[in-house]
């Protein structure tokens, strides 16, 4: 038999070797330097996902060279040199590492801030030119001064803690906190203003985004005590570069730590020219520590989305982490959305995934997903994943909801893809999973209910009950060399509407299809194939 081929990773920046190791025998790794256009787009045309720090830019053009990319995996937390929009649009997963450098930037912050209060780089510095000027480089002590946190997320936090350390009092600007949340921390949530006349260092651990660049700018740094030392070491442009060095040269700011830039790599700002300011080359994540807890990360994520798994910390798939019962009926919600789009012939106008019972408790929403990557999977060309499958919904108009009711009738837990299609019907298909095994059912088409475990080769047949029905079918079946495996019959009154459920060994062919459908006179009858399912 031919070797399988491995599925090809892509490495564009240098990575621990704990990557690799994370990683396992499971994949080619290929390397490439993705700074180099040249070098990156041919490479990354031939590869299943592409690991990168900051350096490679995965945009529109290298997404759409990469057809057969299905996850772009970021080891480090910003985004910044993936264009998301453009992936999610492709299918193709991004997901980083969005905890794995959160210690050493918290260390990083505090570091520059002890490093500008005592004046630890120029004194360094004239020192080692055989300068000893002990007056002149006199500092401050944290001890009992006000810090000002901007942004009270992860890092912020552990930024906060081990300032407090220091005997310091803890305030901090985040519209997105709770106080009560703040107050468990021993932090006063405080507005911005507030923060700004209020704190003797002030350090900022905000995301990059359309509200934050310039949040810190002249206005800002003209209400701040002219002893402050402010500390930038999350993203660069939330303070304004030219800003801060103005006010630092001016003597409305004492003295600031910068570690971050509006444009990187940057080798030439006005914040360079100053003494008090202390600057580095963008190492909140550039420790042994962070760069192998990123590495080993991703590379787990990238080993779930290439096993078609959903992976909890992709950035641009919706809900969090997924409960162990959820995650069990991620399967069976895929093939429900199957068999739905099997069953109607085509896409939906409209549709509803209900999830009842138990589960329902939880965060269910990796279901929706799930059941929509199935309704689209026989729809359309293009590769359909749980990050663009909403984009298809949305894109073809199909008004997609959410349901939850806590209470199931009659099955501990229930999925129900229900839609309504373009001429007017509406088609409901429902599963669930049972016993100690979980075995997939499926226990209600349209409702009629059903006892039957879903296989590779599905068929359904609606028609008038009457007698002779399955004779004729097992007949038909066998002169095609069909096997039957399993069948469930259902009714709703007797000599009314039937439906016939059943498993087979291998495809029913057209003309296998045809001739049931005449012999049992049945005004519909399909045959699926889920073996990219199962």
């Amino acid at each position: 038999m031919p070797t399988p081929v491995k599925p090809v990773v892509l490495i564009a920046e240098e990575l621990s070797p704990a990557t690799i190791e994370a990683l396992g025998p499971d994949f080619e790794i290929r390397h490439c330097n993705g700074a180099d256009r040249a070098a990156l787009l041919p490479a990354i045309a031939e590869a299943d996902a592409v690991l990168v720090r900051s350096a490679t830019q995965i945009d529109a053009e290298a997404l759409a060279a990469a057809r057969r990319l299905k996850v772009v995996a970021r080891a480090g937390v910003g985004l910044d040199n993936v264009d998301v929009p453009a992936a999610t649009q492709a299918g193709v997963m991004v997901v980083n590492a969005p905890t794995s450098n959160i210690v050493s930037a918290a260390e990083l912050a505090v570091a520059l801030l002890l490093a500008a209060a005592r004046n630890i780089a120029p004194a360094n510095a004239a020192l080692k030119n055989g300068e000893w000027k002990r007056s002149k480089y006199t500092g401050v002590e944290v001890y009992e001064k006000t810090v000002g946190v901007v942004g009270l997320g992860r890092i912020g936090v552990l930024a906060a803690q081990r300032l407090m350390a220091f005997g310091t009092k803890v305030i901090a600007y985040d519209p997105y906190v709770q106080p009560g949340r703040a107050a468990q921390l021993g932090i006063s949530l405080v507005d911005l203003d507030t923060l700004l006349t209020e704190s003797d260092f002030i350090t900022v651990h905000l995301p990059k985004t359309p509200e934050t660049v310039g949040l810190i700018g002249e206005a800002e740094l003209r209400k701040v005590k002219p002893s402050v030392i402010v500390v930038n070491a999350a993203r660069g442009g939330i303070v304004d570069e030219q800003a801060l060095a103005d006010a630092v040269a001016e003597g409305r700011v004492h003295a600031a730590g910068v570690d971050v830039y509006a444009k990187e790599p940057c080798t030439d700002s006005p914040l360079f020219e100053l003494e008090r300011v202390v600057a580095t080359p963008h190492l909140g994540a550039s420790t042994d520590e962070a760069q192998e807890k990123a590495g080993v990360a991703v590379a787990k994520s990238v080993r779930l989305a290439l096993a078609g798994e959903l992976v909890p910390d992709a950035v641009n798939v919706e809900g969090g982490v997924i409960d162990e019962d959820v995650r069990a009926f991620i399967p069976l919600a895929e093939r429900l959305g199957r068999i739905f789009t099997g069953l109607a012939g085509g896409a939906p106008e409209g549709l509803t995934i209900e999830v009842r019972g138990e589960i329902a408790d939880s965060d269910v929403r990796v279901l929706e997903l799930a059941a929509l990557k199935g309704v689209f999977a026989a729809v359309v060309d293009e590769q359909v994943s749980y990050v663009n499958a909403p984009v298809l919904a949305s894109e073809r108009g199909v008004d997609v909801n959410l349901t939850v009711d806590p209470l199931s009738p009659d099955h501990r837990n229930l999925v129900t893809v229900r839609g309504g299609l373009a001429d007017g019907r509406q088609l409901s298909v429902s599963g669930t999973l049972t016993g100690p095994m979980q075995i997939e059912k499926l226990v209600e088409i349209d409702d009629y209910d059903l006892d039957l475990q879903p296989a590779e080769h599905l068929a359904f047949f609606r028609y008038h009950d009457r007698p002779g029905v399955v004779g004729e079918l097992g007949r038909i079946l066998g002169e095609h060399g069909v096997n039957i495996a399993g069948m469930q019959v259902s009714r709703d009154e007797q000599g009314g509407h039937a439906l016939i459920a059943m498993t087979v060994d291998s495809p029913i062919d057209p003309q296998a299809l045809t001739e049931i459908v005449e012999a049992i006179g049945a005004h519909e009858g399909r045959s699926l194939d889920l073996d990219d399912l199962l």
